[in-house]
């Protein structure tokens, strides 16, 4: 078979055309040629092809094998080539559609994971999204995924699920706290020593705790939270030491109500992913969302 070329989409298209309408004499009035010039195609194209792909009588019309495997393939060039042309004229004319988007609670002070930055550059002047955003824990977050109510979440996902694209985000950064009026706020680091941690009432997070106890040596949970928000109370009540992203602890550190301990000792980096079903990469709209992530991620 000789190589096709671009006038062969032409000749390809009223070969469809020819099929589709069971002959000559109604494909003549669709395209507005006369027989013999869609004779003229026809035998252009087998010549092409390298093979007769049609029986043609006075009354009947049939498709030979290479001819009915070549009208099967051009159908599905052009649901391709229609496939391509919307996806196209989708960016040039702007995205629409549906977004469901799931994320962690407590990164909107992260100026790396705070979701708003990122629908800010999703939503340009000519796009036309409806952005449904979600709020909970990562085992949550993926399972919502993986159930398709949500279309795209970020956070710490360590499930891996099949079916699922995991991309690497960033590394956010984990301090352990306590807060003003706890025993170990206005203690020096060099006398802190693990004795006294284990000591110390630790609030873990539930859909972690066993990490967050493994990270600090310490024997027992004495408070389990799920939020961070939950978390920051915990702390700051002076009762419990526990784990906060820096981003988020921030500002209690700076306002002298909370402060690290050991932060050379007690610090660990908690991997986000951006995560989407491999069934879904291909659409705009996800397409879209992916292109406004900064391209050098800090991690």
């Amino acid at each position: 078979m000789r190589r096709l070329d671009n006038i062969d989409l032409r000749l390809l298209r009223v070969f469809v055309v020819l099929v589709d309408a069971n002959g000559f004499s109604d494909a003549q009035i669709t395209l507005n040629l006369s027989q013999s010039t869609l004779s003229t195609h026809l035998a252009e194209l087998e010549k092409r092809v390298g093979a007769k792909l049609c029986l043609r009588g006075r009354h009947k019309f049939r498709l030979t094998n290479v001819g009915q495997a070549t009208y099967d393939a051009a159908r599905k060039l052009f649901s391709d080539i229609d496939d391509f042309q919307s996806r196209i004229s989708a960016v040039s004319r702007g995205i629409t559609g549906r977004l469901k988007i799931g994320a962690p609670e407590g990164v909107f002070t992260s100026r790396h994971l705070g979701v708003q930055k990122l629908i800010a550059r999703l939503m340009k002047p000519d796009s036309d999204i409806f952005v449904d955003l979600v709020l909970g824990t990562p085992s949550e977050l993926e399972q919502r995924l993986a159930d398709g109510d949500r279309d795209i979440v970020i956070g710490p996902l360590t499930q891996k699920l099949d079916g699922i694209i995991y991309q690497p985000f960033y590394q956010e950064p984990h301090y352990l706290y306590c807060g003003k009026g706890h025993p170990l706020f206005n203690r020096r680091d060099t006398a802190i020593t693990q004795e006294v941690i284990d000591s110390t009432r630790f609030s873990v997070r539930a859909y972690r705790q066993f990490d967050d106890l493994f990270r600090v040596g310490h024997p027992r949970a004495a408070a389990s939270i799920m939020q961070m928000e939950a978390q920051l109370m915990m702390i700051l009540s002076g009762n419990f030491i526990g784990f906060l992203p820096d981003h988020y602890a921030d500002r209690w550190v700076k306002d002298g109500m909370m402060r690290a301990i050991k932060p050379r000792t007690y610090t660990f980096r908690s991997p986000h992913n951006i995560a989407f079903r491999k069934s879904d990469a291909d659409r705009p709209v996800i397409q879209a969302f992916l292109e406004c992530l900064p391209k050098n991620s800090p991690q």
